[in-house]
């Protein structure tokens, strides 16, 4: 039973079905505690923020870390399992500092602009009729697999240049990174598959470069200063997972809110220009992450009157600040027209905030407006009682979404 000194367990199954509730009790008793939290594969003693104020200060604050390199021997000191040794990250823009992680974001930033993000917006447009088109109407479908999971993997594959053949491969990879219940020696072989795979291709962009990003990244300079191949390597495995999952996961609660709230997707196919700020309301009501990615304290920091010593890991709770009432007036309320939605933490804060952002809110924006146009009625095909979240402490996703639409 991996339970925190408040009694509260955020590893359990009931805990990742109905997370609001413990989310609600930890508010009011503390904004701040040491709880038991899993991270890719392994139990940790960690401390977990879930106010709104704090949580969004400190994902910018300096004094917690995401250094590659210091990070394997706190994570192996705060583990409950003393067998356990934590890989070494490559460094990558998630793990790293400034101005290491300055460095990396310009590159990055050459290539992945929201001029190549706006180009997408046609093929994306298309891509998303061509999986609409498969929807019989009044037939029950899962939105899950035919929809939410297969847009953003046609959408990544089709940025980064990666055959469709092997878009199967990445789904499996990424689900297993996800997964809470199964081994570190799993993880690990299928992290060693994706890189294995991603070294190949980077490989074969270089003899021969298209108009994607991975080519784009090859070719990405900031005064004579490239990527290199480990950079290149880590970039293309965190673009792969980041903007596969979390956008999967925004479409498919986002539909399941519209279901549970006819009334707020009739105000949407009134107004259609209120889809976009609907985006950010769903991405505040039902975040696409649980808990932001790890950190750790470079020296003590005081939280809501708790000091937290140095060298300890720290994890916002995002679905819980996206939820704070001191934050967002009635938040267990879904309102498409909420002024001041925007300010959710999901895609995070600071210099870490979500480099693809852009691509997933253009990627909601589309599936939900032609949703809406195309068919007037939904309809969940089960009771909603039934439905399940996939159990994993970092996402925030459905297992199936059975609906019928016509």
């Amino acid at each position: 039973m991996s339970t925190s000194s408040s009694g509260a367990d955020l590893l359990s199954w009931s805990f990742v079905q109905d997370p609001y509730s413990t989310y609600e009790k930890l508010r009011e008793s503390g904004v701040v505690g040491r709880h038991v939290v899993k991270t890719l594969a392994t139990e940790l003693d960690a401390w977990v923020v879930t106010d709104y104020d704090n949580g969004r200060a400190l994902l910018a604050d300096p004094r917690l870390s995401k250094d590659a390199v210091n990070l394997p021997a706190i994570v192996n000191a705060r583990s409950l399992d003393p067998e356990y040794s934590a890989p070494e990250h490559p460094r990558s823009m998630l793990f790293s500092d400034p101005p290491e992680h300055t460095r990396l974001r310009k590159l990055i930033g050459r290539a992945f602009t929201m001029r190549r993000v706006e180009k997408m917006r046609p093929w994306i447009e298309r891509t998303t009729d061509a999986l609409l088109d498969g929807v019989r109407p009044g037939r029950e479908f899962d939105l899950v697999d035919d929809i939410a999971l297969a847009l953003p993997i046609y959408v990544i594959g089709n940025l980064l240049g990666v055959p469709e053949e092997r878009f199967d491969d990445f789904k499996t990879w990424s689900g297993a990174l996800a997964s809470v219940d199964i081994s570190a020696e799993e993880k690990q072989k299928a992290i060693g598959q994706a890189f294995a795979y991603l070294a190949q291709l980077i490989q074969e962009k270089r003899a021969s470069p298209g108009d994607d990003m991975i080519s784009a990244l090859i070719e990405a300079d900031d005064d004579g200063v490239r990527l290199t191949d480990t950079e290149l390597m880590s970039t293309v495995f965190l673009v792969m997972n980041a903007g596969y999952e979390t956008t999967a996961n925004m479409i498919s609660s986002g539909v399941l809110a519209l279901l549970t709230h006819p009334g707020q997707r009739d105000v949407l196919r009134a107004d259609p220009t209120l889809v976009p700020g609907a985006v950010e309301e769903f991405l505040r009501y039902e975040s696409p992450l649980n808990v932001s990615t790890i950190r750790f304290t470079t020296g003590p920091v005081e939280v809501g009157g708790v000091t937290i010593p140095e060298n300890e890991i720290v994890f916002i709770a995002l679905m819980s600040a996206n939820r704070d009432p001191a934050r967002f007036a009635e938040p267990n309320r879904l309102d498409v027209t909420r002024s001041g939605a925007h300010a959710h933490l999901s895609f995070g804060h600071g210099v870490h905030h979500c480099l693809g952002a852009p691509l997933a809110r253009l990627e909601g924006e589309i599936v939900f407006r032609k949703l809406l146009e195309r068919f007037p009625t939904w309809e969940l095909a089960v009771d909603p009682e039934s439905l399940e979240w996939r159990y994993t402490a970092q996402f925030r996703g459905l297992e199936k979404l059975p609906v019928r639409l016509s």
